[in-house]
């Protein structure tokens, strides 16, 4: 590629940052990218232990084709770099009265295991994913596409017969769910897609609902040798394009002058210039630490609340569980409360849903023979004023968590337990500098901001841009990945 003459600083090399540097590379500039960590990746990282390799971040691949346009551009072929398989068991459902369900990779089989295990769910299901469906297409059109990043650019793109009769809009996605679903065990699963960008059903707007068409239409997948191995290959890709990687070099300042961003600061004392500044800090973080903002101009920021953290415990057990499936949801009795609990009055569980993730299915290698590979996630609140919880907080839900795992038959998971690594929010926080420890980025919740995350532009510093969960389109891998995208085409005026 013939370089511009232009130069671009990437702040962390998280699915962002390296999507942008790949595409800004692609249109010709020349391109420096700082992360402060080991290894590139940000939260799609890596830990191998004892024979054990856990991914430490987002387990789940969906919308492969948004990777797959980095590749395509600059001309090379996404499959020689990474390799991925598809899963043919998306998820399996677990609830404690011993019901157990699950959603397939064909429709038509999920319709057909869904009317056998409830009649009449069957047509339900038709009728919701019909309706999913038309939700992905209104937002995909216009709002990933476009890159639509402010509510007044979303009412200007869209029509009112896209407001009022196509996006669901006026109901939360719970209500859009029960509206399809009468069973309760049906509405919890669905509810629970929202597991993706770290909100609560009950808050968040009805068309996030898009999200199962996207799972049973483009498929989801895992990466061969570990969900890493998508962080190796884009960094493969960005080194071939001649974007300059540099690890362990900590970024402190973004370098302002008459507002407008001309550089990065590192820790070190090193000053580089460059015609544009790429974030893939989060946009408060990025604001707070390397812009010295001022309060006033933080407080404008708060409707962009976090997403939920996690507690995420990775097991290495020395027995295999046959019933597990590679994705599997342990649900809550009572799953509004725990929406309620996590993300209205930021308390921890006391009955959480549980993602839990046993990648040995489909790759042998992650665990010694004879051994399972387990990752454990309930959603619990991000660090919060209202809450203050320590360590042994934090173990004792862990605790509760195991428990529950054993009572829906994961028998004696405790005592079979040989190596075991534990994050918590303020783990998550001190590694990535996410706000306040969110894994998501920004919540999406009806009332406080639509759904809609920060822009991707900088509303306060010329040629300062974001990347990530913080900005539109959100969080979740490809989602992060679309925003460096579609970073890149607006330095490039393409958008």
């Amino acid at each position: 590629m013939e370089k511009n003459g232009k130069s671009v600083a990437i702040i962390g090399g998280g699915l962002g940052g390296l999507s942008a540097a790949i595409s800004c590379a692609n249109r010709g500039y020349t391109v420096s990218l700082f992360e402060k960590n080991d290894k590139v990746g940000g939260k799609l990282n890596i830990l191998k232990k004892e024979g054990f390799s856990f991914d430490l971040g987002p387990s789940i691949l969906t919308l492969p084709h948004i990777f797959k346009k980095l590749f395509e551009e600059a001309g090379k072929n996404f499959n020689e770099y990474v390799d991925i398989v598809s899963l043919d068991t998306h998820w399996r459902n677990f609830f404690e009265d011993g019901t157990v369900i699950d959603l397939l990779a064909d429709m038509q089989a999920t319709k057909a295991h869904l009317e056998e295990k409830i009649p009449g769910s069957g047509k339900e299901f038709q009728r919701f994913i019909k309706y999913t469906k038309d939700q992905y297409a209104v937002v995909e059109e216009k709002y990933f596409d476009k890159g639509l990043d402010t509510a007044r650019s979303f009412f200007t793109n869209y029509s009112w017969l896209d407001l009022f009769f196509k996006l669901d809009i006026f109901r939360t996605m719970n209500g859009g769910v029960s509206h399809y679903f009468t069973s309760q065990y049906l509405r919890d699963i669905f509810n629970y897609f929202i597991k993706y960008v770290g909100a609560s059903a009950y808050n968040a707007p009805g068309f996030m609902n898009l999200m199962p068409w996207v799972q049973f239409e483009y498929g989801l997948w895992y990466v061969k040798g570990g969900m890493y191995n998508l962080a190796e290959g884009l960094l493969k890709l960005a080194t071939e394009l001649g974007v300059s990687t540099q690890c362990n070099a900590e970024v402190s300042k973004i370098v302002t002058k008459n507002g407008e961003a001309s550089g990065i600061a590192l820790a070190d004392g090193t000053t580089i210039s460059a015609d544009y500044v790429v974030s893939n800090m989060e946009v408060i973080p990025a604001y707070e630490k390397l812009c010295n903002e001022n309060r006033h101009f933080l407080n404008k920021l708060k409707r962009f609340e976090p997403a939920c953290s996690g507690l995420v415990l990775h097991l290495g057990v020395d027995k295999m569980y046959p019933q597990l499936a590679h994705h599997n949801f342990i649900y809550s009795k009572d799953q509004k409360k725990h929406f309620d609990l996590v993300f209205n009055k930021h308390k921890l569980p006391e009955d959480a849903t549980i993602y839990l993730v046993a990648p040995k299915r489909t790759d042998p290698t992650v665990a010694p023979e004879g051994c399972d590979n387990i990752k454990i996630l309930p959603h619990i609140p991000y660090l919060h004023e209202k809450n203050n919880y320590t360590q042994e907080d934090y173990e004792e839900l862990a605790d509760r968590t195991i428990d529950k795992l054993e009572r829906v038959g994961l028998t004696d998971l405790r005592k079979h337990i040989i190596v075991k690594d534990m994050w918590n929010p303020l783990d998550i926080q001190k590694r990535y500098y996410s706000n306040k420890g969110s894994i998501y980025g920004v919540v999406s919740d009806m009332k406080k901001n639509f759904a809609l995350k920060a822009p991707k532009r900088s509303s306060r510093y010329k040629n300062l841009f974001f990347v990530g969960g913080s900005v539109n389109p959100g969080g979740g891998m490809p989602m992060v990945t679309l925003s460096g995208y579609n970073t890149a085409k607006l330095i490039n005026g393409e958008l």
